[in-house]
């Protein structure tokens, strides 16, 4: 492999010093035009690139941003990823992005390997498995080494830095009065995230939006069969008359079991889900969801993380909240 041309063999091609082709290659006010022409044309030429490392050690940062997402299969994430790429380009940052597929030991191993000083700061959402063993030493370790840490989506978490995230209560609150205020009374809710904090704090909300135990109508379980059986028996043996849905699985598991039993969706069924907006336009008929607004959540993110980094915030961490909103559509048309 053919080697880098160096800072330093660059300046003997020119006869003159490694800092006047340093401060010329950075536009420096010290060197004249026609010099940083010269250099800059020469450095083209030689297709030169500036040592990370070199650079890096100088400016005691290493100008990239550690990522850890739970699941590279769910769409939202990819699009939070995307919200947090933008921004650090803006900023000239590089971004390493780690997947730790739900498990806890898995993203005990990426926390490990962040505190080494690979990177100035780092996004996390907590994967479902550290969430049930509500065990967060590493994440505290990594405050620990003074690196910056910002929590997203999945925040309600007992770790003092900032978050960002939606608020989930109140999402399905409001949906509740919402079917209540056009005079839907039976509604239900399907969920496969019960046991997760995001989860827990929808079905908060559509409880707290209900008068008593004997309105609820929920079938949860994270096990695919088992959601599917408790699916059908509030749609079909409880006959509720609207169901939210908090998650992708329970969304579409809810559209199949209606399908199947000849409930027809809106006539007889209203049905609001948390899936992303392509696939609840290209269904027949098509879903209503919640926008959660994934990229602004990835933008607020990293927003947050570069004021810790560049020092200007200091103190407690804080929770951001970014705004959602209801998209009707087909399923929610008489609403």
């Amino acid at each position: 492999m053919k080697s880098r041309i160096t800072l330093k063999e660059l300046a003997k091609l020119l006869n003159v010093s490694v800092s006047t082709v340093s401060k010329a290659l950075n536009d420096s006010p010290e060197i004249s035009p026609k010099t940083i022409q010269r250099v800059k044309e020469l450095a083209a030429l030689h297709k030169y690139r500036p040592n990370p490392t070199a650079v890096n050690l100088k400016s005691s940062k290493s100008g990239t941003i550690g990522v850890i997402i739970p699941n590279i299969s769910n769409s939202f994430f990819a699009s939070v990823l995307s919200g947090i790429e933008a921004q650090a380009q803006k900023e000239g940052l590089q971004v390493i992005t780690y997947i730790s597929n739900e498990s806890y030991e898995r993203e005990k191993q990426i926390s490990e390997l962040l505190t080494s000083g690979y990177v100035d700061g780092v996004l996390i959402a907590v994967a479902e498995e550290t969430q049930r063993k509500k065990d967060f030493e590493h994440i505290q370790n990594i405050v620990h080494f003074n690196i910056p840490v910002v929590l997203y989506d999945r925040t309600d978490i007992d770790v003092p830095v900032d978050k960002v995230g939606i608020d989930d209560k109140k999402i399905f609150f409001d949906a509740t009065r919402l079917l209540q205020t056009s005079g839907v009374k039976r509604i239900g809710l399907a969920t496969s995230i019960h046991h997760m904090g995001v989860g827990k704090r929808r079905i908060e909300g559509y409880k707290s939006a209900l008068h008593s135990e004997e309105d609820f109508f929920i079938a949860n379980s994270a096990k695919t069969e088992s959601l599917r059986e408790k699916t059908e028996k509030i749609l079909v043996k409880d006959r509720v008359e609207a169901l939210l849905c908090s998650d992708f699985e329970s969304t579409m598991m809810a559209y199949r079991v209606a399908y199947e039993n000849g409930i027809s969706i809106p006539k007889d069924l209203k049905l609001i889900g948390f899936i992303n907006k392509e696939v609840a336009e290209y269904l027949t008929p098509s879903i209503t969801y919640v926008n959660q607004n994934p990229e602004k959540i990835g933008e607020k993110a990293m927003e947050q993380l570069l004021m810790r980094i560049k020092g200007k915030k200091e103190g407690k961490g804080v929770e951001e909240v970014v705004s959602t909103e209801l998209v009707h559509l087909e399923s929610t048309n008489t609403v």
